[in-house]
């Protein structure tokens, strides 16, 4: 498997990093993860571009996230390209129905088929096993053929990295612990909820501005806890997980 991280930022635009977005690639698909502002652009760079696309997975539906939905389908629709599944969380069909309102002649054309998804299914070749994650709305993390677990968004949760454990494990980081929020993990947060876990990495994703400037600070917060192989993932940056 093959995963390329296509945005990393977040809801707030920081230079060099799109929205979240992530491309899972294995010698039968390719599936795309999330599909945040400026993932459709990173898309199309890559070697299938948005043409050969066999699903959709969406975390949730924050706008962050699935912002450059409508565009990747009326991109697909004038390339040619078939349909397009498209699943989620419950709600996801009623989403991918409101995507299209103002946009009659996109619902008239653009190919896509949504489904709701809890529990364990298979899309376009992948395993896949869904875990709910602790979020202002109902937001799935994504373990993939056992190899990748993309964690959508969520506040540090013990559950959620346990369900991750054994796998490259991309996580939200989304500020530095001097930052109150709620929904997202700081870093001494999310090093308490990797402690005494095995991954095979860490990357840390959903990044605001604050975090510019304080990578070095924030992973010595999590190795405080954490003592395994934890680094920043970038926009472009490809990995190979088995």
């Amino acid at each position: 498997m093959q995963v390329t991280f296509l945005g990393t930022g977040s809801a707030m635009p920081t230079p060099g990093r799109a929205q979240s977005g992530v491309l899972v690639e294995t010698a039968e698909s390719r599936v795309l993860v999330d599909c945040g502002s400026g993932v459709l652009e990173r898309l199309a760079a890559t070697d299938g571009g948005y043409e050969d696309l066999d699903a959709v997975l969406l975390t949730h539906f924050h706008l962050d996230h699935t912002s450059d939905l409508l565009a990747l389908l009326k991109a697909r629709w004038l390339a040619g390209a078939g349909d397009l599944p498209v699943v989620g969380p419950p709600g996801t069909v009623d989403f991918a129905d409101d995507v299209f309102t103002g946009y009659d002649y996109l619902r008239e054309n653009a190919s896509v088929t949504p489904r709701d998804a809890v529990g364990e299914f298979s899309i376009a070749g992948l395993d896949v096993e869904t875990y709910e994650t602790d979020h202002s709305m109902r937001c799935h993390a994504y373990r993939l053929d056992d190899a990748f677990t993309y964690g959508g968004d969520s506040e540090a949760d013990d559950g959620l990295a346990a369900f991750a454990e054994g796998t490259a494990f991309l996580v939200d980081c989304s500020f530095p612990d001097d930052v109150d929020v709620s929904n997202h993990p700081t870093p001494a947060q999310l090093g308490r909820a990797l402690a005494g876990r095995d991954f095979d990495r860490v990357f840390l994703t959903h990044l605001y501005p604050h975090t510019e400037g304080r990578h070095d600070e924030m992973r010595a917060s999590i190795e405080a806890h954490y003592d395994g192989d934890v680094s920043f993932a970038e926009d472009g940056q490809t990995i190979k997980v088995e």
